[in-house]
């Protein structure tokens, strides 16, 4: 089976290429630097032609609030309009838990507009939302960080590896489409200023964390609700301890 993952060379693309190839796929790792861009549309017809699935894994290159909503809208339309043209079968989308809740921050009405649209293409779908990846600890970190000193929201947060998040979406290349949103979520909850904590100790990062209740998280304000799973998410296997044991030691 012909499976194009737009977005195939980032931290979750390019895992679960690897995964679906091995399993004796032909796979298209596709993005601007393989001659594949969803804003302009260059190269799109040509991927996609022949293609049964498509996983749209690609993010944002800004954050900022125009530019995040330009991007998911103009990437949905051409994304979709090229399958729509092709013939394609399921197209599987990733996007984040609490996406709904969040709509204070311009990066999740990104989200939702991409998910509208997908809904709205007719073609069969699967919307997969997962929580916060692991291996985006430092970057939280550093967003609200002012001198030596990490403001971050003690909300609940259940992060998932990025492994086990390949794993779900090479799962969902190959079953019949949901027409829904699945949830996926990592094994484990902790308050968000903690785990970070936890994280720049094991980096032998010398910044403290300060809970603070109104520090916003990608310009929205968190509750204990916001960034977890409550609708029976499908969950990782791989813990804190785990990945920090493999992962968070200082290069």
């Amino acid at each position: 089976m012909k499976i194009v993952v737009i977005g195939g060379t980032g931290l979750i693309g390019s895992k679960t290429v690897e995964r679906l190839r091995k399993r004796g796929h032909d796979v298209i790792a596709a993005s601007p630097n393989s001659g594949v861009n969803t804003i302009t549309g260059e190269g799109l017809a040509e991927a996609l032609f022949g293609a049964e699935v498509v996983l749209d894994l690609a993010n944002s290159p800004s954050f900022e609030d125009k530019a995040v909503l330009e991007f998911f809208e103009t990437s949905g339309r051409n994304l979709l309009a090229a399958e729509k043209f092709a013939g394609v079968r399921h197209h599987i989308a990733l996007s984040v838990v609490g996406t709904e809740r969040l709509q204070e921050s311009g990066y999740f009405r990104g989200k939702l507009a991409q998910e509208k649209l997908i809904k709205a293409s007719g073609i069969p779908y699967t919307i997969v939302h997962s929580t916060q990846f692991m291996e985006f600890l430092g970057g939280i970190a550093q967003s609200g960080t002012v001198g030596q000193t990490v403001r971050l929201s003690p909300a609940y947060v259940q992060p998932i590896v990025s492994d086990d998040v390949a794993d779900v979406m090479a799962d969902m290349a190959l079953a019949p489409p949901a027409n829904a949103t699945i949830e996926i979520s990592g094994p484990e909850r902790a308050r968000l200023s903690e785990l970070v904590g936890r994280y720049l100790k094991a980096m032998k990062d010398p910044r403290t964390v300060e809970a603070d209740a109104e520090a916003k998280y990608f310009g929205a304000r968190l509750n204990d609700r916001s960034l977890v799973s409550d609708n029976n998410s499908r969950l990782g296997a791989i813990t804190f301890e785990q990945w920090f044991a493999k992962s968070a030691q200082p290069k």
